[in-house]
């Protein structure tokens, strides 16, 4: 009975043809070393039209990400203990767009996924004037403040802990960055997407002055 299963499956692999005039897409119970069928022929999903078998994969991401900091709760209960885990991602495509989001969970792997998922739900747009930002700006989120500055190209990224992953991830390559307050990462790095939410270019400001830039 397996040799005649596998001769059909041969038969269906290599001519793409129907067995006893029954169309390729009926042909979908094989049965497997423990006596189990299994829905291995789909037509749809495994096959294309030259009768080649391929696998479906997951559309690629379009943006990367970096886990700025993981941290770990712990509650007593009359049990024991309870332990949930918070992270915190940055995420961008490296051409101007750029975003943050947390997420909890009893797992640290689901915590950073629900983490990523919110960070592209909330991504903005960093205007941009070549490789550096339009001109300077401070913001503050909390305790921490952050003040931006623009740079000549090649210059390069000049800014330490969670503010460099935002600023690399938004595509800047040239700025300059520093951090007054407190040092706490989840708080600089939503200081500095406040920053780069607040960046205007000049076009932008000429319109809310009602002034012509080209001078007519």
């Amino acid at each position: 009975m397996e040799e005649e299963i596998q001769e059909k499956i041969t038969e269906v692999v290599v001519n793409n043809e129907p067995i006893n005039n029954e169309p390729l897409a009926s042909v979908t119970n094989t049965q497997d070393k423990s006596g189990k069928y299994f829905n291995k022929f789909d037509k749809k999903k495994n096959f294309k039209k030259d009768g080649k078998r391929f696998e479906e994969r997951r559309p690629r991401e379009d943006v990367e990400k970096v886990v700025v900091c993981t941290n770990r709760v712990s509650k007593s209960v009359k049990g024991g203990k309870i332990l949930n885990f918070s992270a915190l991602v940055v995420v961008g495509d490296r051409n101007g767009k750029v975003g943050v989001g947390s997420g909890k969970s009893r797992e640290t792997t689901d915590a950073v996924e629900r983490a990523f998922k919110s960070a592209k739900k909330h991504m903005i747009t960093v205007p941009m004037v070549g490789t550096t930002i339009p001109h300077a700006i401070e913001a503050k989120f909390e305790t921490s403040k952050v003040i931006l500055r623009p740079s000549v190209e090649g210059n390069g990224i000049i800014a330490g802990g969670a503010a460099r992953a935002v600023l690399e991830l938004a595509g800047i390559k040239d700025i300059t960055a520093k951090i007054h307050g407190s040092s706490n990462k989840a708080n600089c790095v939503k200081a500095t997407i406040e920053a780069l939410k607040n960046l205007k270019t000049k076009e932008e400001v000429a319109n809310q002055r009602g002034v012509d830039l080209n001078g007519d």
